[in-house]
């Protein structure tokens, strides 16, 4: 079974050394460094989740598949086009590296009482946290996941274990939650890690996409009155190197330019590969560095912006603006670039590579650009929502969303006033102004039930879930049943 043969054969950036063990050793785990190591591997899956937020996008109403061609990453294209079948590489990838990552998390909470030492349950807090982070990407994706507690999965399980329903994986996501809540500190022992603030708001939007208001606005709210994040000043600054892990910060993954990746192994990449692939076709001018053309914003999602929304020319490059702006470019030759396959004109500005971000190895395939997990905004649009529809409290929804709205414009000329399901609807309409290119579009339309009448192509009871590849029904040996539809 293909999520029981990933090895540990990259590294983590964020303590920047290489694990060195094997997963099937049942003789590690004898000092603190061993646990140490072992959270390193643990943590550098989350780097292979480039492709959970290009293709989240992809599947939304955000953007369209994009690169050269019609044939150009086949799985992208389909699922762009809602297409896609139990054979796609792409979701095949995300499969296989996020059960790598619940892999190795299992691997240290296995062995969780080998050894003991003084600041051990800060590691296990990290690796149930991590295990929780890579869960939900999977229930999000396939819905009903296999689950072996604390244990590594092995050979030939697959055939005798099975998927649990969607209830239990949660219930098993939010239990890990609860006990990284309660044993993490707020502040990270080391930047990129874990934190209580990153678990509480994990926590709180898993109970959000279970519908669960009281509980998601419990623990939301108990975040933001603690006074852990703010909101920067000027949302442009977020998106920068040099704006990474800032205030608004609440969990980031590390990327780095470190060398070492290649197209035959992406997972193995230390940079962020997706900023690679949203680049701009053939692409010579200011600021900016040259890519593949992936992912690319519709018209759609560039007028959804009201005029005066400063957010819009963050998240989204109208090329056309940008060349005519800089026709000195040069000696006056000016910006020139390539249209792609579906060309728009438009770009994820937020996760295009900048010049000089990448000095080592390929570009495209190792860009330090950290990807912003959970940001501060969207914590409090998510309380804002369980408030709001969990008929709490509309005033709090209120102020949580207009906090974010008076950074998009400047000013409280632009505050929301609307009660009930008014209210909802403009807050899932910041949710997706705010958090344009980060991966979450498709998802939060499923939840809410509004993804048949925005996405095209889009398939009721059938495309809400991805199928499982091909490979793991036929390793199953009749086990595991295909998601609906597929």
């Amino acid at each position: 079974m293909l999520l029981f043969t990933i090895s540990l054969s990259c590294t983590d950036d964020f303590v920047d050394r290489t694990p060195e063990y094997s997963i099937d050793s049942e003789n590690y785990f004898n000092s603190e460094a061993d646990y140490k190591n072992a959270l390193i591997a643990a943590y550098d899956m989350l780097q292979s989740s480039y492709i959970n937020v290009l293709m989240g996008e992809i599947a939304s109403d955000n953007t369209l598949s994009g690169g050269e061609s019609a044939n150009d990453v086949i799985g992208i294209q389909q699922i762009d086009e809602m297409t896609h079948t139990p054979v796609n590489s792409n979701l095949k990838d995300l499969w296989n590296w996020m059960f790598a990552g619940v892999q190795r998390a299992n691997y240290i909470l296995e062995f969780k009482d080998k050894t003991d030492f003084e600041g051990k349950e800060q590691i296990i807090a990290e690796a149930r946290f991590l295990r929780a982070y890579y869960q939900f990407e999977l229930v999000k994706w396939f819905g009903p996941i296999p689950m072996k507690g604390d244990a590594r999965f092995k050979l030939n399980d697959e055939k005798s274990i099975p998927r649990s329903p969607v209830s239990e994986v949660y219930a098993s996501i939010q239990s890990d939650l609860i006990f990284a809540v309660a044993h993490l500190s707020a502040v990270a022992p080391q930047t990129g890690r874990a934190t209580k603030g990153a678990a509480q708001a994990l926590l709180g939007k898993v109970y959000l996409y279970q519908d669960k208001f009281v509980d998601s606005a419990n623990v939301l709210d108990e975040l933001i009155t603690s006074n852990t994040y703010s909101l920067v000043t000027d949302y442009n600054s977020i998106f920068e190197n040099n704006g990474e892990n800032g205030s608004e910060s609440v969990f980031e993954v590390q990327y780095s330019d470190a060398e070492g990746a290649s197209f035959g192994c992406l997972q193995c990449s230390e940079g962020n590969v997706a900023v690679g692939f949203n680049g701009i076709r053939n692409y010579s001018g200011p600021l900016f560095d040259s890519g593949y053309s992936f992912n690319v914003p519709t018209q759609e999602a560039y007028d959804a912006y009201e005029v005066g929304d400063k957010r819009r020319d963050v998240a989204i490059l109208n090329i056309e603006t940008w060349a005519a702006a800089n026709t000195s470019f040069n000696n006056g030759a000016g910006v020139s670039y390539g249209t792609g396959y579906k060309h728009t004109g438009f770009y994820n500005r937020k996760y295009l590579a900048r010049q000089g971000d990448a000095n080592l190895g390929d570009q495209n395939l190792t860009n330090p650009n950290n990807y912003r997990a959970i940001r501060y905004a969207d914590v409090l649009l998510m309380a804002a929502e369980a408030n709001n529809r969990g008929g709490i409290d509309d005033a709090k929804a209120r102020f949580y969303l207009n906090q974010v709205r008076r950074r998009a414009f400047g000013d409280t000329n632009h505050d929301i006033s609307s009660s009930g399901g008014a209210l909802t609807d403009f807050i899932l309409e910041e949710r997706r102004l705010e958090l344009m290119g980060e991966g979450h579009r498709f998802f939060d339309l499923v939840r809410t039930g509004r993804a048949a009448q925005k996405i095209a192509g889009f398939s009721p009871n059938k495309n809400e879930l991805f199928p499982l590849p091909i490979e793991e029904i036929q390793f199953s040996n009749g086990n595991w049943q295909q998601n609906q539809g597929y």
